[in-house]
C-alpha cells in the first residue's frame, strides 16, 4: 500500500505565471514575439553561414552550432510555456517532464562546451595568429564540434536515469513554467542523495571545465592585446572577440542570477522567491536564445555583408 502511494503521481500541474487575464495575455504575446524572432533569427545565422562562402571560417561554424542548440533550448521550453501561460496552467506528464528537463540540460551543456571551444577558437586567432590556419583546420573544428554534441547528449543520460527511478507521491503541483531539477527533487520521496551527488559531479565537466577554459582563453587574449603598440591593432584584434565575449557574460551571468543569487534572498518569502526564480529564468530560456542573433549580426561586418549579397542575389537580381 505504501509502495503505490509512492508512485501514485504520474503527471505534474505547472502553474507558470499566475496573474490577470491582461497581464497573462501581454505576457503571452511578448513570449510569442521572442519565440519567433528567436527561430527566424538563429535560422537565418544558419543559412548564411552555411550558403556563403566567406563565413566558411572556424568561428562562424561554431556560431551555426550555437544557433542549433538555441533552437533545441527554445523549442523545447517555449511553446508548452505559451500554451501553460494561456491556460493559467497546464499538466505534463512525468515522462514528459523528464524529457523536457533532459533537453533542457543537453542544450545548456551545448552552450557552456560551444562557448568553450568559440573562446579557444579566439585564444588562438588572436595569440597565435601565424599557427591559426594549421591548428583550426577544418577537421579540427568538425571533430571538436562532434565532441560538444556527443558530450551533451550522454553525459546528461546518468543525471536523467537517476531522475527517472525517484518516486513522487507528494503534491504533484510545480510553481514554475517548465520542469526544472529542484522541483522534482523537492516532490520526490525517495532518497535524492544519490542524483544530487551526480548532479555535483556533472557540474565539473560541463561547467567547471568550460569556464576555466573560457577566463584562461581571455587571460590570454587581454594580456596579448595589451601588448599590441597601436590603438588601431588592439581595436581591431578585441573586435574580433567582443561578440562572443558578450554572449558569454550574458549566458553566464543569466543561470547566475538565477542559481545564485536568489539564494540570497532569504528575507523574500516563498512565493516572492519563486516569482522572481520564474521570472530570472526567462532570462536563459528566453532573452538569452533571442539575443545572441542579434549580437553577432548587428556586431559583426561579416554576417551584414553576407545578408545583403543574399537579399541581393536571392530577391534584386530578378528584377529588370
Amino acid at each position: 500500500m505504501q509502495e503505490n502511494n509512492l508512485t501514485v503521481v504520474t503527471e505534474f500541474y505547472l502553474l507558470g505565471f499566475q496573474s490577470s487575464q491582461l497581464s497573462r495575455s501581454f505576457l503571452f504575446c511578448l513570449l510569442l514575439l521572442f519565440f519567433c524572432g528567436t527561430i527566424c533569427g538563429n535560422f537565418l545565422i544558419i543559412i548564411l553561414v552555411y550558403t556563403n562562402k566567406n563565413l566558411h571560417t572556424p568561428m562562424y561554424f561554431f556560431i551555426s552550432h550555437l544557433s542549433i542548440s538555441d533552437i533545441l533550448l527554445t523549442t523545447d521550453i517555449v511553446p508548452n510555456m505559451l500554451y501553460i501561460i494561456l491556460n493559467n496552467g497546464g499538466t505534463i506528464t512525468f515522462i514528459g517532464c523528464v524529457i523536457q528537463f533532459y533537453f533542457f540540460c543537453v542544450s545548456e551543456t551545448l552552450q557552456c562546451l560551444l562557448l568553450a571551444v568559440m573562446s579557444y577558437d579566439r585564444y588562438v586567432a588572436i595569440c597565435n595568429p601565424l599557427r591559426y590556419a594549421s591548428i583550426m583546420t577544418w577537421n579540427h573544428c568538425v571533430k571538436l564540434a562532434i565532441m560538444c554534441w556527443l558530450v551533451g547528449f550522454t553525459i546528461i543520460l546518468s543525471d536523467i536515469i537517476s531522475v527517472t527511478k525517484l518516486k513522487s507521491c507528494g503534491p504533484n503541483v510545480i510553481d514554475h513554467f517548465f520542469c526544472d531539477l529542484v522541483p522534482l527533487l523537492t516532490m520526490s520521496c525517495s532518497d535524492t542523495f544519490i542524483a544530487q551527488l551526480k548532479i555535483y559531479l556533472l557540474t565539473f565537466p560541463v561547467a567547471i571545465i568550460p569556464s576555466i577554459i573560457i577566463i584562461t582563453s581571455y587571460v590570454n587574449i587581454v594580456s596579448t592585446i595589451l601588448r599590441i603598440p597601436s590603438s588601431t591593432g588592439r581595436q581591431k584584434a578585441f573586435s574580433t572577440c567582443s561578440s562572443h565575449l558578450i554572449v558569454v557574460s550574458i549566458f553566464y551571468l543569466s543561470l547566475l542570477s538565477v542559481y545564485v543569487f536568489p539564494k540570497r534572498g532569504e528575507t523574500l518569502n516563498i512565493g516572492q522567491t519563486l516569482t522572481i526564480s520564474k521570472i530570472l529564468s526567462l532570462l536563459y530560456t528566453v532573452f538569452t536564445p533571442f539575443i545572441n542573433p542579434i549580437i553577432y549580426s548587428l556586431r559583426n561586418k561579416d554576417i551584414k555583408r553576407a545578408l545583403k549579397e543574399t537579399i541581393w542575389k536571392y530577391y534584386f537580381s530578378n528584377f529588370p
